[in-house]
């Protein structure tokens, strides 16, 4: 079955990127030096995107960030490019049959193509400006459970997607941005690898996890992507030893006061049901859920959890992928109250592939909790 996706995935992958090469050349003045600069190197960036998806994690630092850089890149210049491709051949037909527009439309396609590329540059270095400047969001929330802590500050992070692209040094920069907050307590909602935990050991980061100052722990849950990895045991080993824990279908009493329940992720067939994880949890005291993926938000609710922390959306990471997850999920980026539990979905601090940031943003959460 995996196989299977995956074969198919490279044969559509490979089928798109083929249409946006002999599009884009059609588009270009015959016996133009453009057309074969085009080829070439379209060709070279969908190479080094496919060797940076495959190869990434296993090259040395710099040359796997520099080609993973270029091809991811280059995918969302294939995105862009390969939609308005489609759009103008949707025009072309159906301006053959109903004429609307001059016969043969010759420039349509080079002028649609060369605004997309000046529209798609401007977008991506205001996208590349937002990833490199996270947003602090702030929420002031609530609970009528009493508690020894009158107000505690959860400091919440997810998708940071660890690896080949958030390397080190970007690693350092989340932390600082973690430790400014000053939390009780840091929240790790999965995908904290991307997909391989060798990147992070080969670059000691273990070292920046330890320097995290929170008085309360910090705790993490797998994602998706640690199922990428080479095992989820592996990488909550990993991060065990960087000072982290790792609940996986685990609930952790903090300072006699609150509940901390990671649930594992949507990719463990038998991962526990919310109402098996809180069973037998004592309901006077509050009780925060970290659950990576955001489906079925009933079951955080039928079970009186106080707030539910998730994230895996990215918010679709860039247009228009946030118009795309708005539709899959109840709520793909944000807060919302159901009942007596908050839940909020973080778009992530980090990202997966291309470092752009176009219609969502990147973001660490700030949540001031009450009682």
């Amino acid at each position: 079955m995996k196989i299977g996706f995956i074969i198919i995935a490279l044969a559509l992958i490979l089928s798109m990127n083929g249409y946006v090469m002999v599009r884009g050349w059609q588009s270009l003045p015959v016996a133009s030096v453009l057309r074969p600069v085009y080829l070439a190197s379209t060709l070279i960036l969908f190479i080094a995107f496919m060797v940076g998806m495959i190869f990434g994690s296993k090259m040395a630092p710099l040359m796997g960030k520099a080609i993973s850089f270029a091809g991811f890149t280059y995918f969302i210049l294939f995105i862009y490019l390969f939609c308005t491709f489609l759009f103008v051949d949707i025009v072309r037909v159906a301006n053959y049959f109903i004429h609307f527009a001059p016969v043969g439309m010759s420039t349509f396609r080079l002028w649609a193509m060369l605004i997309t590329l000046g529209i798609s540059g401007i977008a991506m270095v205001i996208g590349n400006y937002k990833f490199n400047h996270p947003e602090i969001v702030t929420l002031n929330l609530s609970t009528s459970k009493p508690t020894q802590h009158k107000k505690l500050k959860i400091v919440a992070a997810s998708d940071i997607h660890l690896g080949v692209s958030i390397d080190k040094k970007r690693l350092q920069s989340y932390v600082k941005l973690i430790n400014d907050q000053h939390p009780d307590i840091v929240l790790l909602a999965g995908d904290v690898t991307d997909r391989s935990i060798f990147p992070l050991i080969n670059q000691h980061m273990d070292e920046e996890f330890r320097t995290i100052k929170a008085p309360l722990g910090i705790y993490a849950i797998n994602g998706n992507h640690e199922y990428y990895a080479e095992t989820p045991e592996a990488t909550a080993e990993f991060l065990k030893k960087a000072g982290v824990r790792v609940l996986r279908d685990e609930v952790s009493f903090i300072d006699s006061s609150f509940y901390v329940i990671g649930r594992d992720d949507l990719r463990n067939a038998n991962r526990k049901s919310v109402k098996q994880l809180v069973a037998g949890l004592d309901e006077t005291k509050p009780k925060i859920l970290l659950n990576h993926q955001p489906y079925h938000l009933e079951e955080a609710e039928q079970n009186n959890i106080d707030l539910q922390i998730s994230g895996h959306t990215h918010n679709g990471q860039f247009f228009p992928g946030n118009l795309i997850a708005k539709g899959m999920y109840e709520i793909s980026h944000g807060y919302l109250k159901k009942g007596n539990t908050h839940f909020y979905v973080s778009s992530g601090l980090g990202i997966w592939g291309p470092q752009y940031r176009i219609g969502t943003q990147s973001e660490l959460v700030v949540i001031n909790l009450t009682y």
